[in-house]
Order: structure tokens, then C-alpha cells, then sequence
């Protein structure tokens, strides 16, 4: 299944494979920079993966060998921009796309090559884990260009990298490669050119073998410590753990243990 969500101005396109499905940003023409109608699009993609009950794991890519995610269009900035006004409209659907997948039930990966710049990267920093080939770079070029990130963007840079190391990034505006990203923790793995698509594959053949409730369970429970534990969150991770013990697989997952064999888990 291949479904294209359309823009004039690049697609935002899902696809699957077996118990993996694929969110791909499409742009080639602009290193897959991300038009406002593409950002738009991304919520209703990912919601899109999350209700399809074969699918375990979500893998955000770009189209091509070369680009992630460039950034923003930034030729679109003179009308989508023009205004703090029209800039804070622009953040809220930002937002959105990046809440889509942090909040997403499922476990996501960013499966990153070449650049990862801004808007990009903050895609990437909204999934689950993040593996980046070699020869990628990755930067956050805000100072720039004058404008401000929207403070959930904000608090994703941080809660991976640390204060100290997000300052310098959004001060200085640098460029680095993935060694040098690997190292501060912006990205989890950095693997050779040459074998990221074996390591996505095998990484995604990982978790679509594991509990997907328990994974669900951890994911909120995770987000809401880090999100600075509040009562509705925590709650709601509470009883996402509760629904764990309620399930099928916890019963499979113990009798499988006993029995020394694979569990066969079902999401129920």
C-alpha cells in the first residue's frame, strides 16, 4: 500500500511492509524541505499508521539517498512567516506534526541520511529512537534566519541533548556530522552508509517481535517523566500499564517464558 497525501509543493506519502509502516517526505527538489501544505499533512500520515492494527513499528524517512528532512521551505517564509502573528499560526501546525509522532502509540523510528536541519531534525527528535548513516549532518540554522523555535521543539532539543549543548546548537547554528551527534546524544546509532538499511530492518524486525501494549506502556510512561510528571499523563501511563496485565499477551508472554519458546504477541 502506497498512499500519497498531495501537495503542489512535495507529498507526504505512507506506505507498508509487513508489520512496518513507512512515513515518507517527499521533496527531492529541495532536499525534502517541509512546504506548510506538507506539514499540514503529517498528523493525519502518522494517525493513519497508528490505526492500522498489522502495522508494529512506524519508520519516518526521506525520499532518496541524499536528504532526511532539510528544514522548513524557507521560500515560503516571506508569506507564511511575514508576521508574529502568521509565524505563531505556522508554529501551532509545526507543533502538531511533531506532537503526531511523540504522542504516536506506536514505537517510530527516523531513519536519517544526508541533511537533517532544522524542522528536520525537530521531526527526527519526535520519534522514538533516531539512526542516522555516517555521512549525515545535522544543525539547527534558527539564528541564521532570524526566527525563534516553538518551545515544544524547544523542549524535545533539550530533553535530548541537555541545556548546556542546546545553547550552543541554536547560538552557533553549526553544522556536525553524525559522530559528533552520536557523541552529545542527538541521535541513538550511527551506522555506515552502506548499512542502514539493514540496521532499520533488522532493528524494526526487534520491536515488531515484542509486546506492542508493553511497548505503548513504556513510551507513555517515559514521555510523562519527561514531560515533568503531570497528573493527566502520569495517569494515563498508569493505566496503560494496568491494560498490560489485562492482555492476552501477558499470558502469552509468561507461558512462552515457561516453555522456552518465541512469544506470538497480538497487541490484545
Amino acid at each position: 500500500m502506497n498512499t500519497p497525501l498531495a501537495s503542489d509543493q512535495g507529498t507526504i506519502s505512507t506506505r507498508v511492509e509487513g508489520s512496518v509502516g513507512w512515513l515518507v517526505v517527499d521533496n527531492t527538489a529541495k532536499r525534502n524541505a517541509l512546504s506548510l501544505a506538507m506539514w499540514k499533512q503529517v498528523p493525519a500520515a502518522v494517525d493513519r499508521l497508528v490505526a492500522d492494527p498489522n502495522i508494529r513499528v512506524i519508520v519516518v524517512r526521506g525520499a532518496g539517498e541524499t536528504s532526511f528532512v532539510s528544514g522548513a521551505d524557507i521560500s515560503e517564509f516571506a508569506q507564511t512567516r511575514s508576521t508574529a502573528a502568521a509565524a505563531k499560526a505556522y508554529d501551532v501546525i509545526n507543533v502538531a506534526a511533531f506532537k503526531a509522532l511523540k504522542q504516536a502509540a506506536k514505537p517510530t523510528i527516523a531513519m536519517i541520511r544526508g541533511h537533517c536541519l532544522g524542522g528536520g531534525l525537530g521531526l527526527a527528535l519526535a520519534c522514538d529512537l533516531r539512526i542516522a548513516a555516517a555521512g549525515s549532518v545535522f544543525g539547527i540554522p534558527a539564528a541564521r534566519l532570524g526566527i525563534a523555535y516553538p518551545l515544544d521543539a524547544m523542549s524535545d532539543i533539550v530533553e535530548a541533548v541537555g541545556p548546556t549543548t542546546a545553547k550552543r546548537l541554536l547560538f552557533t547554528a553549526e553544522r556536525i556530522g553524525a559522530e559528533e551527534a552520536l557523541r552529545i546524544q542527538l541521535i541513538g546509532e550511527a551506522v555506515a552508509e552502506a548499512n542502514l538499511d539493514a540496521r532499520i530492518a533488522a532493528l524494526c524486525a526487534d520491536l515488531t517481535n515484542n509486546a506492542p501494549l508493553t511497548q505503548t506502556a513504556a513510551k507513555m510512561s517515559i514521555n510523562a517523566i519527561a514531560g515533568g510528571c503531570q497528573d493527566d499523563a502520569m495517569a494515563l501511563a498508569a493505566k496503560a500499564a494496568e491494560t498490560c496485565y489485562e492482555s492476552r499477551d501477558f499470558a502469552e508472554g509468561r507461558d512462552a517464558f515457561l516453555e522456552k519458546r518465541q512469544p506470538n504477541f497480538s497487541g490484545t
